[in-house]
């Protein structure tokens, strides 16, 4: 199937939104489609630079065209949709409603993926103008509370047949046969001590805040944060210093082709949440996000403490994860306590995590949604 992907996600960047286009593309490739990405912007990027940053091994084209802001991208979907039916497409993909109702009128199979409700003055009317187009288009929503949610604030919903929950996924492949803690560390030159890991971004609510007074009543271990930017980093790692902390290491970025031994290198790893967090474009996720971060985790098979959010309990369990109420500052430092000391509670969790993985391959999930959607122009 040829399947053109039309994006306004910024590539290459360190935002989670574009990593998971690029995994999204990838996994079509690797089931055999033809995939074609439309990005705004005339900026070009070495592919290999682009395979590094979003840890890609396969290559698939990417067509940039230019997009004035004076027209809030319409000028660029409008390019894309017409560079798709000269190229005869079978599925246009995209995140953007006004880009799904678009392709929709336009006759083309369309698949919308929603992250959040859909944004700007206009977003709700505009999606319920594409749900009431007919069919065959499939919304994809990446958790089952953004789909209440989305339902709740429009008024109106898809018809379960045009509608799909798929959780985000992980690149199974590279997490296999990673090394023990110790020598992920070793690979690494990272010290040979316990070591509990957060990776992810940096914004707020993302739980650095608990992690700071966590890592002072934990001297013994050693903490590892995993990205942020250049002035994100240079902030903590004052603020750090300036409270006599430190047993933190922080990294700053590290590409995805190189962060599974980064997060292999731990022997807990963090996902401490707050009550709100913000995503890569702003305002509050808390209650409907699918992090990336969430899938890579259990991928690599090490214990997981995480703060106790009704989205999160879509993926984890008690069998996979400790959890532990969110921005409860004793109760984090209870459970970490009890990870320390029991490597048995660890290597359990760890090794149902790995197990449980194996259902969030991004393979499985894309060829989940082109089959739904597929199945759409066959009734």
């Amino acid at each position: 199937m040829k399947i053109d992907y039309i994006s306004t996600a910024e590539v290459p960047s360190n935002k989670a939104n574009s990593l998971q286009v690029m995994k999204v593309c990838q996994a079509l490739v690797q089931l055999g489609h033809s995939v074609q990405l439309y990005l705004p912007t005339s900026r070009s990027v070495d592919w290999e630079e682009v395979a590094e940053n979003y840890g890609l091994t396969e290559r698939f084209p990417v067509t940039r065209l230019p997009s004035r802001s004076l027209f809030r991208r319409m000028d660029f979907t409008l390019a894309s949709l017409a560079h798709a039916r000269r190229e005869k497409a079978d599925l246009v993909y995209t995140r953007m409603v006004w880009t799904a109702l678009f392709a929709r009128l336009g006759g083309f199979l369309t698949v919308l993926e929603l992250h959040d409700q859909p944004g700007g003055r206009f977003g709700s009317l505009v999606y319920r103008w594409y749900l009431r187009l007919k069919k065959p288009k499939l919304t994809v929503y990446i958790t089952t509370a953004l789909k209440q949610l989305v339902d709740q604030n429009s008024g109106v919903a898809a018809i379960p047949a045009e509608a799909l929950v798929a959780a985000d996924g992980v690149d199974l492949d590279r997490y296999q046969d990673l090394p023990e803690p110790a020598q992920a560390r070793k690979a690494l030159g990272l010290p040979d001590e316990f070591t509990a890991v957060y990776s992810g971004a940096f914004y707020p609510g993302r739980g650095l805040e608990m992690l700071e007074p966590l890592a002072q009543a934990f001297p013994q271990v050693q903490f590892l944060w995993i990205g942020g930017n250049t002035e994100q980093v240079q902030t903590w790692t004052a603020r750090l210093a300036e409270n006599g902390i430190h047993n933190v290491t922080l990294t700053g970025h590290i590409a995805n082709s190189r962060l599974p031994l980064y997060q292999a290198a731990a022997d807990i790893l963090l996902l401490p949440y707050s009550l709100e967090f913000e995503g890569s474009g702003g305002g509050n996720i808390a209650h409907v996000s699918s992090p990336l971060k969430l899938f890579e985790y259990i991928a690599s098979g090490r214990a997981i403490l995480a703060s106790d959010l009704p989205v999160l309990r879509e993926v984890l369990n008690e069998g996979v994860a400790m959890f532990y109420p969110p921005e409860d500052f004793s109760a984090l430092c209870r459970c970490f306590a009890g990870l320390l000391a029991e490597s048995s509670t660890r290597k359990r969790l760890g090794d149902a995590a790995r197990k449980a993985a194996q259902a969030y391959d991004w393979r499985t999930r894309m060829d989940g949604i082109i089959k739904a959607a597929v199945a759409l122009t066959k009734k």
